[in-house]
């Protein structure tokens, strides 16, 4: 039998580390002959776009090599397989493509929405009586919102990614005297994991002072009383805000078209911090400016952790692992099992507990006021990000003169 991987949704910079860790799995097993990618995620499947893997990744050097490449090397793709039932045809196809390349073993590396993929082909799977694939899920998300796991393999490396762009940033922000407002909006439509990650910064600095998630109401009076009251401590002020922060009545600060709208529903979003930026100029006069850290969250493979790199290429491995040894419709999901030290054990679950749903910041983890986050997170984070050059907190130490 065969092995069939593919890539979907948003990139990380550690995705190709767990198909790595799939590859490396299969390359030891006795019960794998070959090894195949589909480009772009599942149209490639549907279009039979296969190429072979175990001849290019054979040699150990190049599975490292992958391991520490950001992005999709696969290529990925946002596709939505309609309900079983309703149109059924494109699983025929994909059946096909199984049966033609001899495929027993199919993972699927992706978030909430490729997931929602490997629920639908194990629906199929089992309403018609197909027991010969065995159909699995190896996570992945920087958004950090997959339930079942403590946290998604992609976003350590992000939140690495986070915290040291937001201490560079306020070492450059802080060497004036004058009064000055920098807006950071960081990914997270619906969940603020990666802006909570900002957070981590002020282990070593003064930033950011504010941060904003999309699990509080935002409200623009209070928004400007915190700004004020952070520009009578410090003429600096270093805010960071997570693009799907949203007023009361559930609409995003973002927000614009709302029919401009995603394969999977998701309203398009343009720029929480440029709205911010107007409003602080707007309510207060000071110089203010807004940054989008954009496409680097999920690619700053120079900076991804290497607990991160490890996690999902051993969650690669247990779900190949675990499809070998029969399981189907799951996926590999990791454990915190010990803070001190940090240490995790993984296993698989159900893909009905993670397909289409999403895991938000605990409201206990976010300060009173919302306008922060608890020593919790921060003690949550500070594994996840591994070994900088400080090795206790793995985030930069900046001297700092005054």
């Amino acid at each position: 039998m065969n092995v069939l991987i593919t890539q979907s949704g948003g990139p990380t910079a550690a995705i190709n580390a767990t198909l790595s860790g799939i590859v490396e799995r299969a390359l030891t097993s006795a019960s794998v002959n070959r090894i195949y990618g589909a480009l772009h995620g599942i149209k490639g499947v549907i279009e039979d776009n296969l190429i072979c893997l175990e001849t290019v990744l054979s040699n150990p050097a190049e599975l490292v090599r992958l391991s520490k490449t950001p992005a999709a090397a696969l290529g990925s793709c946002r596709v939505k397989l309609p309900e079983p039932g309703s149109n059924d045809e494109v699983y025929k196809t994909i059946f096909a493509t199984f049966a033609k390349y001899d495929i027993g073993y199919f993972v699927c590396i992706g978030g909430n929405d490729s997931m929602d993929t490997v629920m639908k082909l194990s629906a199929y799977a089992k309403a018609h009586n197909i027991t010969n694939v065995s159909i699995m899920g190896a996570p992945k998300t920087i958004d950090n919102d997959l339930h079942g796991m403590h946290h998604s393999p992609g976003f350590g490396s992000a939140a690495r990614y986070i915290a040291t762009t937001f201490a560079e940033i306020w070492a450059d922000c802080r060497v004036y005297d004058i009064p000055a407002v920098t807006i950071v909006e960081v990914m997270g439509r619906h969940v603020g994991w990666l802006a909570a990650a900002g957070a981590l910064a002020t282990v070593n600095c003064k930033a950011p002072q504010l941060i904003y998630l999309p699990e509080i109401a935002f409200d623009e009076k209070a928004f400007i009383e915190d700004v004020r009251a952070q520009l009578a401590i410090n003429p600096a002020v270093v805010i960071c805000v997570s693009e799907g922060i949203r007023y009361a009545d559930k609409k995003f600060v973002a927000e614009g078209n709302e029919s401009q709208v995603d394969n999977f529903g998701h309203v398009r979003l343009t720029g929480a911090a440029r709205v911010l930026e107007d409003l602080v100029i707007r309510e207060i006069g000071c110089k203010a400016r807004s940054i989008e850290l954009n496409l680097m969250q999920r690619c700053a493979g120079h900076i991804a952790s290497p607990v991160d790199l490890t996690e999902s290429r051993l969650l690669g491995m247990t779900a190949l692992d675990r499809a070998l040894s029969g399981e189907s419709g799951r996926v590999s999901v990791l454990r915190r099992v010990l803070d001190e030290p940090y240490q995790v054990e993984y296993d698989t679950v159900p893909v009905q507990e993670i397909a289409n749903l999403e895991k938000a910041v605990p409201h206990e983890w976010i300060n009173e006021r919302g306008n922060f986050v608890t020593q919790d997170m921060i003690d949550y984070l500070q594994p996840l990000v591994g070994d900088m050059c400080d090795p206790q907190h793995g985030l930069p130490l900046h001297t700092t003169l005054y």
